[in-house]
């Protein structure tokens, strides 16, 4: 090893001819494949021995990208012959080499020809890399130097193509479900409506169908390479996994990809960290995401520390992720103390509410089905309504009167969602309690929605979880501004309750009535 000891690669060649001859003289006598790993400065990063078949790239997550690319080359020797592998592809994939160079050695323990390839800034007949013509390291007439930075300049292109504001976010969504191909496509479309709600730029998403999944990536390794590649292409920063992740796998994912790695849990508790308003808001939220990190602690290392940057890290903080399990602990019993006293004025307003003698009409359904819009159009109110997952967080109480005179409390409270954090429903519960205090539920149904049915067996899933499902409940089937060509449809939803477009007043009269008739034959009993 001494004769590669204290040697420096040059910046314009990809090796130099003595290097090469160096290298391949030493591997010949060793029997072994010998590899170099070269800064583009020409510094040698590490020298790597392997066997005759191969060798072990060592981790190089202490080295940053110099820009798309990692700014590092791999050369290394080829004892029989052979030509660059489908694991030379893979290295070059996985730790997006700026170039990896196979040395053939001769049987007299010289280079016989240098034969490279690279990555490319868009596929090109199915394929994200190209080979570069054999050349012996003594006739290298190009600058790598120059190659390289043409190379980046062409990815920095391709992607800058993208009118993205570099502020934001770019993310990749990728699931890997066991679902059926439908079931999967519904969630990778409300992933992608999730993302939208918290401001992050989709760029792409992947599906992966797997009858089992891998628990080291959850997906494939090819398939993770396939995603890497769209990264470096798309100028991503950001994967977001449909399923929930643990901390191994982040760590596994976020340490091939350098990519920071967030699953839909922590996507939902980033959307409410900076969606809530009110007080008791806040520290349901911060209680869920201490919850969720707590576990996650005790194998902290560089791939969690990624997520400080940004989607995770609202509402705690940065210190906080940093502190230690005790501290943590403590945060949460003062978090549930501050959260109790909260619950007990929320109480005393609802007690003040309930010697009025007033009836209460709460709101339920899926987020996004127009429950806002619907206490907008009945009490004439300005609730922000947009057509976004999560719009409505903090419960929100007004006065409506029924047509045949009768007043009563229509609160609108946050939406349902399937697979909601366990700790955000937990932590929400104070919130929900809101709705213990209801006479009648109205279940508020996005009718436009393909899979409104499943949709509406969630809601009802998480109504029994809470014990709310003793509660009556009106079923209102909303927007049918959208599917008025759809005959069959409604009338066959018509049979189950009341079909309405909340943005029509004229269409809420018939629910009115069945309202007040429902009430006022629960008040009776």
């Amino acid at each position: 090893m001494e004769r590669l000891a204290g040697k420096r690669g040059r910046r314009d060649q990809v090796i130099g001819p003595e290097m090469a001859r160096s290298l391949c003289e030493l591997s010949s006598e060793l029997n072994r494949q010998i590899g170099i790993l070269l800064h583009r400065s020409g510094e040698v990063e590490a020298v790597i021995v392997g066997d005759f078949r191969g060798i072990m790239i060592p981790q190089l997550s202490h080295i940053r990208s110099k820009g798309r690319l990692k700014g590092l080359r791999l050369i290394h020797t080829h004892l029989a012959g052979e030509e660059i592998s489908d694991e030379d592809l893979m290295d070059l994939l996985f730790l997006r080499l700026d170039l990896l160079s196979v040395l053939k050695v001769t049987d007299d323990g010289l280079p016989e020809k240098l034969y490279s390839v690279h990555l490319l800034p868009d596929s090109r007949a199915g394929k994200n890399w190209t080979f570069l013509p054999p050349v012996h390291p003594a006739n290298q007439y190009d600058s790598f130097e120059e190659f390289i930075h043409a190379l980046e300049g062409e990815f920095t292109r391709k992607a800058g193509a993208r009118d993205v504001d570099s502020s934001q976010d770019r993310a990749i969504l990728v699931s890997v479900s066991s679902q059926s191909k439908i079931q999967a496509q519904e969630s990778m479309r409300e992933l992608t409506e999730l993302a939208g709600s918290d401001n992050v730029v989709v760029l792409d998403s992947v599906v992966q169908q797997r009858r089992k999944i891998n628990p080291r990536f959850i997906l494939g390794k090819g398939k993770l390479a396939d995603i890497m590649i769209k990264a470096l292409q798309l100028n991503a920063n950001l994967l977001i996994f449909d399923q929930e992740l643990n901390p191994s796998q982040i760590r596994s994912i976020t340490n091939h990809s350098e990519l920071r790695v967030i699953d839909r849990t922590q996507l939902i508790l980033d959307i409410f960290a900076h969606r809530a308003l009110s007080r008791e808001g806040k520290l349901q939220i911060e209680m869920a995401q201490l919850k969720y990190l707590l576990p996650r602690l005790s194998s902290r290392d560089d791939a969690l520390s990624r997520l400080t940057g940004g989607i995770g890290a609202r509402g705690p903080g940065e210190t906080k992720l940093e502190i230690d399990r005790r501290r943590i602990n403590d945060r949460l019993a003062r978090l549930g103390q501050e959260l109790k006293k909260v619950s007990k004025e929320r109480f005393r307003r609802r007690s003040r509410r309930r010697k009025k003698d007033l009836p209460v009409l709460s709101l339920v359904g899926y987020t996004n089905a127009g429950k806002s819009t619907l206490l907008n159009t009945l009490t004439q109110s300005d609730i922000v309504a947009e057509d976004k997952l999560f719009a409505t967080l903090d419960p929100t109480s007004r006065r409506l009167r029924f047509p045949r005179d009768m007043e009563v409390i229509l609160t609108d409270t946050v939406g349902f969602i399937r697979h909601l954090p366990t700790d955000l429903l937990q932590a929400f519960k104070a919130t929900l309690e809101e709705l213990e205090e209801a006479d009648l539920l109205v279940h508020v149904i996005d009718l436009s929605n393909p899979c409104f049915r499943d949709q509406m067996k969630v809601v009802e899933e998480l109504l029994r979880e809470l014990h709310l499902d003793i509660i009556p409940c009106l079923k209102l089937f909303n927007k049918s501004d959208r599917v008025m060509g759809d005959e069959l449809l409604l009338a066959d939803v018509a049979r189950e309750g009341i079909v309405v477009s909340a943005l029509d007043p004229v269409t809420l009269r018939p629910f009115l009535e069945k309202a007040q008739e429902m009430m006022g034959k629960i008040l009776q009993h």
